[in-house]
């Protein structure tokens, strides 16, 4: 798959040492499902206008324009060659200024993942000058640069072959977490049901993996989409959340772990029946599994005659002279 076109080209710089690079966003949003505004009695897709909010009329889009709210309903008009004349250094270089631990930076302020990528050959040795110094250590560069008008504060970081870029949010883009907390009383909880509680955490643990993560809603819309096409009626009955009842919170957290214990078993037994379904299907009748030859090749095609007293089974078996390398059994 062929890269995307660069979001940003420019310099990364630290101290006197810069090099050309290209910026690309690292994430997507094209392959989800996306809706259409249209008219119920038509199925025509809608057109949004750019309408007057005092006149009612309809704008022509070369007519549209910025403008700076200076008091209530007066605005002050402002043109994109005046804003684009507006010249930093970070229009045009990430320039380097600092390197924090990791560790400190609050995961509130994280905001949008870019990969950066060395623009030719002259540059390759400073970017992996700038890459590879970073690399056994637990810190991060922090930088700034321009985007969509904007100029936002960089966190870079190795990332392959390449640095991982994540621009930052403001503290004033940040709301406090006092306005929300201060609110929630202290409460005790004992301490049999505090673990009881790790408990059921222990038992839930797992190593992080990004593939195992399915948008559900996501699954659920495309199968109602599919319905649709096919000419059936689709279900408008909403979901209940199943939500239990009662205030008994060592109850249902004994009850948690009974279920938890349960859901463990179940994916055990089917892993077992999985790594081995010969062993279980002789199991299941009975029977013992016969014992083979590891020097033996195993018999993949059928054999003409099904019973013992065959031609097949009565003649001798032949050795043959040299075992074929190269054929397969099909």
């Amino acid at each position: 798959m062929a890269a995307a076109r660069p979001f940003w080209k420019g310099y990364l710089k630290l101290s006197l040492v810069s090099c050309p690079i290209s910026l690309y966003t690292a994430t997507s949003s094209g392959e989800r499902v996306s809706f259409r505004q249209i008219n119920k009695k038509t199925g025509n897709r809608l057109r949004q206008q750019l309408v007057d909010e005092e006149t009612g009329n309809v704008v022509d889009s070369a007519d549209k324009g910025r403008g700076y709210e200076v008091e209530k309903g007066v605005y002050l008009p402002v043109e994109d060659e005046e804003i684009e004349a507006i010249e930093i250094e970070s229009n045009h270089t990430i320039d380097i200024d600092r390197f924090v631990p990791k560790a400190q930076v609050d995961e509130r302020y994280v905001d949008s993942p870019y990969y950066l990528t060395p623009n030719d050959k002259a540059g390759l040795d400073a970017f992996s000058v700038i890459r590879d110094a970073m690399r056994d250590t637990s810190m991060v560069a922090l930088g700034r640069v321009v985007l969509s008008k904007r100029e936002r504060v960089l966190m870079l970081q190795p990332w392959g072959k390449g640095l991982l870029g994540t621009t930052l949010r403001y503290p004033y883009e940040v709301r406090a977490d006092e306005d929300y907390f201060d609110s929630i009383p202290d409460v005790t909880i004992p301490k049999d049901m505090l673990a009881l509680a790790q408990h059921i955490l222990d038992s839930k643990k797992a190593d992080f993996d990004a593939l195992t993560f399915h948008d559900r809603y996501e699954e659920a819309i495309i199968e109602m989409i599919n319905v649709k096409k096919a000419g059936m009626p689709v279900s408008k009955q909403k979901f209940v959340p199943k939500v239990v009842g009662g205030v008994d919170l060592m109850a249902a957290l004994r009850q948690s772990i009974a279920e938890t214990e349960g859901e463990d078993k179940a994916r055990s037994a089917g892993a077992k029946a999985k790594a081995s379904p010969a062993v279980s299907a002789a199991a299941a009748k009975g029977k013992k599994t016969a014992k083979r030859n590891p020097n033996q090749r195993e018999m993949l095609l059928p054999i003409a005659g099904g019973g013992s007293n065959s031609a097949a089974a009565k003649e001798p078996a032949k050795k043959p002279s040299k075992a074929p390398s190269s054929r397969k059994a099909g």
